[in-house]
């Protein structure tokens, strides 16, 4: 905080602050920053702007607003006169200060803090203490009306005061102290009870510390208690790390199959209702849960839109895919939170309804929220505060932390609840958090550090082997490589999960691989090769029929035609129940023809228990698994590089300003020098290495000062480093109409 004797306006202020302060407040307030000020007046008049001072009052905490509140109502106060005012530790007021000034909404001015203009109206009754109507007025001369007032008219003041500073009153709005009559018109005539146009009277803010002292009858600094309850953090941990090792599974799953058989992206850019469907049943999850995978892999660069095969936009894995399911879990888990927690995208609102009657669906671009990203941080970074072996009790730690987050952002909107409760369901989905409780290895993840190391420790080795029995299932005793998970998927079915997994060999599933290419020996030889048991008989008998009826139906193209040995695999088709919509029709013994196009009637085919494949235009027989199709990788939103790109953004608008600031000071004369004149002057400071200021007409023809650092003339055309803009520029000589020195 500044203890210099005060500046004339904001604008001075600015001007003699550091480049790193000027730079922290365009972090803070980015608004300010977009497009460049000229100078520093005109950053104070952005900074005065209802739109502005809105954005920057949501930022603050209660004890924040309170203090701001008091700056309102005292004018001219110092800060030792906030710390007697308001209700908190003298320590509190000062950092709230601190805050304030460095966000530009206090400025110290040659008599004391002053508020910015706008901020009373746009800051609103806080503390219920004071009416942005009411002209203010010093406590010394409130403090004497309310010691003229009757014994009746001051226990009613105090009650107001006491009951938030609002009261509806019927008496008259507009009355002389010899008119009052009742205690109501005796406060109204004094300026203690202000009325306001459609609502409750209120006690301006002045009366209120008269009356109490304070701005308010709580201390401000308290933070509402979060009830929590005991919880072993091993076994947070455990939790949480087993969600997190399923979330990094699924999203594999979910990225995989689109590769091979990818969803049509809606025109809006979104995922159709029928596709999420489709994922969630093959994820085995909710289609809430769905959205949340399918959103993640979006945000960590997994998946985007690109054009398929026939040129139709759809949902697409990218090339970054085949590079992350080659790390290991922990790793590929802190991509996927890292993602989460710096996304503004909100997948909860996936299948509700927008205020026009639509309903969401997942992946439209449309579904974002500027809060989504500070709830998250904030309802970790609360967590993270939790005493350890402790979490969220249940049924009152989630309204607790409810009202932790009310307390440190108050002017947020009311949604608040349903957002913390949808960012804990995600939080606790993805494995960033167990049994309401913050994981260990999460806490590095909120600090901005590394969780992996701390993940790998609670993630069980990777195996890479199963254990096939009878019964035509095989155990998995934990983890599988994701090579041999990803085989073992598409050659059977998962059952059950849990410590171990159970797979389920089925004739659909083994048809499905050949389908994919596989021959019968590949697939005995894969199951004897990761299997620690002898492959039982039924298994081998399972692959073998199946291999024996693959192939026995060939479809081609007629349409479609449909060929085989046996008549009996044909007839049987036929007169099938459910083959009546294929338009099949007997032309041989031992063909069929068919008017339901190839893609159409295979998959209708397998429905139905046939297994055909597909055979060539020279009659060879065409089994190959589908192409895993690619986009190109998006570029990439690593939360540090914004950090990186937004600093250097306010670092050189900071400049900018800077340099507004001096070619301002420079003054600009009243005469226009003829270009032999600018010429000279020009040749002068590059010999001189003496930076001017140039007045400039642009395109536009507006006159513009520039401050410049002249390198060389010629040309015509003047060479030098725009000070502004922090690069070469080239000026025409005959459009600078006025060339002044500035002393460094």
């Amino acid at each position: 905080m500044s203890t210099g004797s005060g500046f004339r306006s904001l604008a001075d202020q600015l001007r003699a602050w550091p480049d790193e302060r000027l730079s922290h407040l365009l972090l803070a307030r980015p608004d300010l920053a977009a497009p460049a000020p000229q100078d520093s007046g005109q950053l104070a008049s952005r900074a005065a702007t209802r739109a502005s001072l809105v954005r920057a009052l949501d930022q603050l905490s209660r004890p924040e607003l309170v203090v701001l509140d008091a700056v309102v109502v005292l004018q001219h106060a110092s800060a030792e006169q906030l710390e007697d005012v308001v209700n908190a530790e003298r320590a509190t007021v000062r950092a709230a200060l601190e805050r304030l000034l460095d966000l530009a909404l206090v400025w110290e001015s040659h008599v004391g803090l002053r508020a910015l203009t706008g901020v009373a109206e746009a800051l609103g009754p806080v503390s219920g203490l004071r009416s942005v109507s009411a002209t203010p007025r010093s406590p010394g001369d409130v403090s004497a009306l309310v010691e003229e007032v009757s014994p009746a008219a001051r226990a009613m003041l105090e009650h107001v005061v006491d009951a938030g500073g609002e009261a509806i009153s019927s008496a008259r709005t507009t009355v002389s102290v010899a008119e009052a009559a009742t205690p109501a018109e005796e406060l109204i005539a004094r300026g203690l009870l202000v009325p306001r146009s459609g609502g409750p009277m209120t006690v301006p803010g002045e009366a209120g510390i008269a009356v109490r002292g304070h701005t308010t009858a709580e201390p401000v600094d308290v933070a509402p208690e979060v009830p929590t309850s005991p919880r072993a953090r091993s076994l947070v941990d455990k939790v949480a790390a087993g969600a997190a090792f399923e979330a990094v599974r699924r999203v594999e799953l979910l990225v995989d199959g689109w590769g091979a058989a990818p969803p049509a992206a809606l025109r809006s850019g979104g995922l159709s209702v029928r596709d999420l469907r489709a994922t969630a049943a093959r994820l085995h999850v909710d289609e809430p849960t769905a959205a949340l995978l399918a959103e993640v892999a979006h945000e960590a660069g997994l998946v985007t839109t690109a054009a398929d095969p026939d040129g139709n936009p759809a949902w697409l894995p990218t090339d970054l895919f085949d590079t992350w399911c080659g790390q290991p879990v922990a790793e590929r888990w802190a991509g996927l939170a890292g993602a989460w927690l710096a996304s503004d995208r909100t997948p909860s609102l996936v299948g509700e309804r927008d205020p026009a009657g639509k309903v969401w669906n997942a992946l439209v671009p449309e579904l974002v929220s500027p809060l989504a990203r500070e709830t998250r941080r904030m309802m970790l970074a609360q967590l993270a505060l939790l005493p350890d072996d402790e979490v969220l009790a249940a049924g009152t730690g989630v309204p607790g932390l409810v009202a932790r987050l009310g307390w440190l952002r108050p002017r947020r909107p009311r949604q608040r609840t349903d957002q913390v409760v949808h960012a804990l369901t995600e939080a606790a989905t993805l494995g960033v958090t167990g049994l309401e409780g913050l994981a260990s290895y999460a806490r590095a993840l909120v600090d901005g550090g590394d969780p992996v190391p701390w993940l790998a420790e609670l993630l069980p080795d990777p195996v890479d082997h199963v254990l096939l029995q009878a019964d035509l299932t095989a155990v998995a005793p934990g983890p599988l490589e994701p090579a041999l998970a990803r085989s073992l998927q598409l050659i059977a079915e998962v059952e059950s999960r849990g410590g171990a997994t159970v797979y389920r060999f089925t004739p659909a599933t083994v048809r499905r691989a050949l389908d994919a290419g596989w021959s019968a020996a590949e697939v005995h030889g894969f199951l004897a090769s990761v299997s620690r048991t002898p492959v039982p008989q039924p298994l081998t008998y399972l692959v073998d029929d199946a291999a024996r009826t693959f192939g026995s139906i060939r479809v081609g193209y007629a349409e479609a035609f449909l060929r085989a040995d046996d008549e009996t695999a044909l007839t049987e088709l036929l007169h099938h129940p459910k083959a009546g919509t294929l338009g099949l029709r007997r032309i041989a013994p031992t063909v069929l023809i068919s008017t339901t196009p190839i893609d159409v009637l295979l998959p209708r085919l397998r429905e139905l228990g046939a297994a055909p494949v597909v055979e060539a235009a020279d009659g060879s027989v065409h089994v190959a698994r589908p192409d895993q199709l690619r986009a190109r990788t998006p570029r990439a939103r690593r939360p540090a590089a914004v950090d990186a790109r937004e600093s250097a953004r306010a670092a050189a608008v900071a400049r900018a300003i800077r340099a507004g600031d001096e070619a301002a000071a420079s003054g600009r004369s009243s005469t226009q020098l003829t270009p032999a004149d600018a010429l000279a002057a020009l040749r002068e400071a590059v010999e001189t290495s003496t930076s001017v200021v140039i007045t400039y007409v642009d395109n536009h023809g507006t006159l513009a000062d520039r401050l410049v650092s002249p390198m060389r003339v010629e040309g015509g055309q003047l060479v030098a480093v725009d000070s502004r803009a922090d690069e070469t520029r080239s000026f025409a000589v005959h459009r600078i109409r006025d060339v002044r020195p500035v002393e460094r």
